[in-house]
């Protein structure tokens, strides 16, 4: 049995400003990388106990590299860097995804560093559908197989907006609690390590009582962004006196999301 996992930084344990996610050359941006892959590994780790024989991951934060080769678990492979394989290197083959440190989308009030595409741009998109039904799109379109989404971690918002998109049979890791966009409850990645080494293991046997992300098509899609990229530091209060930009599309095929 194959597993994929598609990996994001913003939900991982141990971070809560994005002064740790978006600058990959500052100086808390390493500190970061380490806690994903803390958390990364213990999915890769319960993964394995649950009966996987292979595991792949994706360094899919969206800079050229997050995932830190030397700490990372000998069992898994990865994929990285820039120019990404079409279907993410994904195949029939694969049992299921699981989407590891995972934020909510834009907006949220309690969604810890939420957003929608790019914290930069604060995009909001009319599909209503965060970073988790985004990823969880492309097992569920690869193929025949349609692969499910059985395990989430994040931030609570995160791992209830997942449950809403992916279904109640899903397990979700909560590592933290947001009290605002930069400010939240968190347990110490050791606990959170546990957790989630436990709820990959038992995502594992809930594969088949899953179902893959679809939504009916044609699909009408809305997205809105800001005009200027914001820069790193805190978050504006303003956003929405901000110039904004808007796109409208009917999306054919739901995967079409990522070029919108």
């Amino acid at each position: 049995m194959r597993v994929y996992i598609n990996t994001d930084l913003e939900g991982c344990s141990g971070i809560t400003l994005f002064d740790q996610t978006r600058n990959s050359s500052g100086p808390r941006y390493p500190e970061s990388c380490r806690l994903l892959m803390g958390d990364l590994n213990a999915a890769v780790e319960g993964a394995l106990d649950g009966g996987a024989k292979e595991v792949w991951v994706l360094d899919g934060h969206g800079n050229p590299l997050n995932v830190v080769p030397e700490l990372m678990d000998p069992a898994a492979e990865w994929i990285c860097g820039r120019g990404f394989p079409a279907g993410w290197g994904l195949d029939d083959g694969f049992a299921c995804a699981f989407l590891v440190g995972y934020h909510a989308m834009a907006r949220t009030p309690d969604g810890v560093l939420c957003h929608t595409q790019s914290s930069r741009s604060d995009a909001a998109t009319g599909t209503t559908a965060g970073s988790s039904g985004r990823s969880a799109r492309r097992p569920s379109s690869w193929g025949t197989s349609a692969s499910p989404s059985p395990l989430v971690t994040g931030d609570v918002a995160a791992c209830r907006e997942a449950r809403e998109f992916l279904g109640e049979e899903i397990v979700t890791v909560a590592v933290k609690e947001g009290y605002s966009r930069e400010c939240c409850r968190m347990i110490a990645p050791a606990r959170a390590h546990e957790l989630i080494r436990e709820g990959a293991k038992g995502a594992m046997q809930r594969i088949a009582r899953c179902r893959p992300f679809k939504m009916d098509l044609p699909m009408p899609g809305r997205c809105e962004y800001l005009e200027e990229l914001l820069p790193d530091g805190p978050t504006p209060p303003n956003l929405d006196e901000l110039p904004h930009v808007v796109k409208e599309k009917t999306f054919e095929d739901q995967l079409d999301i990522y070029s919108f």
